[in-house]
This record gives structure tokens, C-alpha cells and sequence, in this order.
């Protein structure tokens, strides 16, 4: 895994904040927050994959919602802020995600993943196969 410095260099300043010291970004003003286009996010620092566009929901927060999602992630308790919540992580990176809540759509089973646009990257569905990700192309196969 990268070491700290280079991680610094390598990701923005708000990513870095986001993920390496469990940050949060501003809500609606975030680059992926309204965004439903197909493809899949992935973790901005290991490249390992996330979510998929067809679990992205408008939760109306200002935060990309989904409500599985189809990478290895973790969650873990976070006491921060006089809060208690969910985190979730990513599992090869181990990076700060985002939180879990239990107030997403029941059709979609009720939970919620709040992430941080500033934790992943998107690949549109065109550019699965160029990404190295053509196995999850068929996720988009046959329209919404």
C-alpha cells in the first residue's frame, strides 16, 4: 500500500482528507452527488471496485446514496461527533468511505450507503472494458 507522503501527492487535498483522515465533503456540492449515469465507482485510492450506478439512488442529502454495494467494503462503529454511526471503508485500501444508514428505500432493502464523492472514481459503463473492468459491463447490458 502506498505510504502517506505519496498518497498526498497523488490525491487531492479534499480526497486525502476524505480518506486518510475521515472527512467529510460539503453536501450537493460534491462531483458525483447528482450524478445517474451508468458505470461503477471505485475506490479512489486502491482502484478496487465499489458501486454500481444501478444502486445509486437521490436520497435528497447531497451525497451519492446506494443501497448494496458490489465491492469489498467494511463498516465498523464510529462514536465521532457525539454521533453513533456506521462507517464504512473500503477493504483494500482501507480508506474512509462514507456511513451507512438504515432510512434507504425498502424495495431496495432498506439501508443506505452515504459516500463521499471524494472517495471514489466513476467509470461510465463505455469505459468498462478500456478501465480493465469489462466483467461488470454486464450489469448494464439490456437498459435500466
Amino acid at each position: 500500500m502506498e505510504d502517506k507522503r505519496a498518497l498526498r501527492e497523488r490525491l487531492t487535498p479534499l480526497q486525502y482528507h476524505v480518506t486518510q483522515e475521515n472527512g467529510t465533503e460539503r453536501p450537493f456540492s460534491n462531483e458525483y452527488f447528482d450524478l445517474f449515469e451508468d458505470g461503477i465507482y471505485v475506490d479512489v485510492v486502491s482502484g478496487a471496485v465499489l458501486f454500481s450506478s444501478r444502486d445509486k439512488f437521490d436520497h435528497g442529502c447531497g451525497w451519492p446514496s446506494f443501497s448494496k454495494p458490489i465491492g469489498a467494503i467494511m463498516t465498523k462503529a464510529d462514536l465521532s461527533h457525539g454521533m453513533r454511526r456506521t462507517e464504512v471503508r473500503s477493504a483494500s485500501s482501507d480508506s474512509h468511505l462514507g456511513h451507512l444508514f438504515d432510512d434507504g428505500p425498502e424495495d431496495r432493502g432498506g439501508m443506505r450507503y452515504c459516500i463521499n464523492s471524494a472517495a471514489l472514481r466513476f467509470i461510465p459503463a463505455a469505459d468498462l472494458e478500456k478501465a480493465g473492468h469489462a466483467a461488470y459491463a454486464v450489469l448494464f447490458k439490456g437498459g435500466k
